[in-house]
């Protein structure tokens, strides 16, 4: 694809002139050393110091390889670059990410693409607790509209997501519903829910009340 060429076929002048960024992705690469070139390139051809990190460990599962991520992050953080870090849902590594100075860390729902939802909901958590300050995005193995509002009520910032509206049914509807979610838990987050209790409690008055 030539850049340079705005009549070639590529959709960089459709989203330029919307006014839209572009934010190159380092997928598929399996080492901190791949992921570095691939941003350095990204760089270069497009002008952005924007990059989404990914460092994979194998091509069955696309879980992140955390060493080489980590040694990625940092090599592209001290390079000025503006990382968005995919990671796994392990409240340590985030925390670390965070703490390297990434712009977001984006754990995941569950396996890039398998549509499996929220499996570790109490591992988010932990993690929207270590890392207070910088932007959170659950990233990968949303499924449903109903995983974008519980990953919003437990705090994170936004969803990212694909596969979920790509390959539904009726993809113009789900997004639909994907963006009334995400505002939904937005709003519920910020409402703050009941307290849980383990015994009913009524909510009607009580006072006068007939005795029998």
């Amino acid at each position: 694809m030539d850049l340079d060429d705005e009549s070639s076929e590529s959709l960089l002048p459709l989203l330029q002139d919307h006014g839209l960024s572009v934010l190159p992705n380092t997928a598929g690469c399996f080492t901190a050393k791949e992921a570095v070139l691939v941003a350095n390139l990204a760089r270069e051809a497009l002008g952005t110091d924007l990059i989404k990190l990914e460092v994979i460990g194998d091509d069955e599962t696309l879980l992140p390889d955390v060493e080489q991520l980590l040694k990625a992050a940092k090599t592209l953080v001290d390079d000025g670059f503006t990382v968005c870090a995919y990671a796994n849902d392990d409240p340590i590594t985030c925390r670390k990410l965070a703490g390297l100075g990434c712009a977001a860390v984006m754990p995941l729902a569950s396996p890039i693409g398998s549509g499996m939802g929220l499996v570790n909901p109490y591992n988010l958590r932990l993690i929207r607790e270590e890392v207070p300050d910088t932007p959170l995005i659950v990233d990968a193995g949303i499924g449903t509209a109903s995983d974008a509002t519980t990953a919003m009520e437990l705090g994170y910032d936004g969803v990212l997501l694909n596969t979920a509206i790509a390959e539904a049914r009726h993809p113009v509807q789900m997004a639909s519903a994907m963006r009334k979610a995400v505002e939904a838990g937005y709003d519920a987050r910020r409402a703050g829910r009941i307290p849980r209790r383990l015994y009913a409690q009524a909510s009607s008055p009580t006072e006068g009340r007939v005795n029998t």
